[in-house]
């Protein structure tokens, strides 16, 4: 009463095939075979998104490369008491 023999696995493939027809099995390994194909992919994605993110991204620049010179805008400036009369 161990595993299966080649004779068990024999008889359940006949009757896979007999109630779901060949027609329908082909359709439904490859529907298997896409859906296996993107959980795989979102399993590695997941993965990337745990991964520390700094070491695979390089620092932002903080300026631009060409940095065009301002204008500065004048003041007014409090006037001066003078300093003639001390």
């Amino acid at each position: 009463m161990g595993a299966m023999s080649p004779w068990h696995w024999a008889i359940v493939a006949l009757v896979v095939i007999i109630l779901f027809g060949s027609k329908k099995l082909p359709d439904a390994a490859r529907g298997l075979g896409r859906s296996l194909r993107i959980f795989k992919s979102e399993v590695k994605e997941m993965q990337n998104d745990d991964a520390p993110t700094t070491a695979a991204q390089p620092a932002p620049n903080p300026l631009p490369a060409a940095v065009e010179p301002t204008q500065q805008i004048p003041t007014q400036q409090a006037p001066q008491p003078d300093q003639r009369s001390a």
